[in-house]
């Protein structure tokens, strides 16, 4: 059985080849638009985005383990998708500093069309922050592909006072714990 991953992130490929997998790398074949700017609650959100990625390469590779997953930045019921551009990180992080924040990472395991999901949850506080933090920071780190406007790998670190997880992996895009723990559930060799 092989190992898939539903993802292009070279983030979450980093993390698997920490674990010492042998995996493949597939683009998730998943519409995701259809769910955005519906009414689903963020916890909810990061869950079916996770699931949806990986049931198109499920169907294709029945046989194989299917690993696919989602991130959802929230601050209550607002959510922060990827920025795109300068001003919309500067606007996501001047909502966000000084406040409490969640970032739900979900993934799923896919196999002969049964799934699995496991989410970690990471409360977030972030530093009270003035508009010219917020500018410096954004030169710097160019965080324009990662919801909440942010890259703790990175000089984002910086901007928090207080991170609580049970699994500080899960926020860079999959939690190594759990998944180690499923994927040898699995019969996976880890380490």
């Amino acid at each position: 059985m092989r190992l898939i991953l539903a993802s292009s992130s070279s983030y979450r490929q980093a993390q698997l080849k920490q674990l010492g997998l042998d995996f493949l790398s597939l683009s998730p074949e998943a519409d995701e638009d259809q769910f955005k700017n519906k009414d689903i609650a963020p916890l909810e959100l990061s869950r079916v985005l996770s699931e949806l990625k990986g049931q198109g390469l499920s169907e294709k590779y029945p046989d194989d383990l299917i690993l696919s997953g989602d991130q959802v930045c929230a601050l209550g019921k607002t959510i922060f998708s990827k920025p795109g551009t300068k001003e919309n990180a500067h606007q996501q992080l001047l909502k966000l500093q000084g406040q409490t924040h969640q970032l739900m990472t979900s993934f799923t395991l896919t196999q002969k069309g049964i799934t699995e999901t496991f989410t970690t949850i990471a409360n977030l506080k972030m530093t009270a922050l003035t508009a010219e933090q917020i500018e410096r920071y954004l030169q710097q780190d160019q965080p324009y592909q990662c919801c909440g406007s942010y890259r703790l790998e990175a000089l984002g670190i910086s901007l928090f006072d207080s991170i609580d997880c049970d699994d500080h992996t899960a926020i860079i895009g999959l939690p190594l714990i759990s998944l180690s723990r499923a994927l040898r559930n699995r019969g996976f060799l880890i380490p």
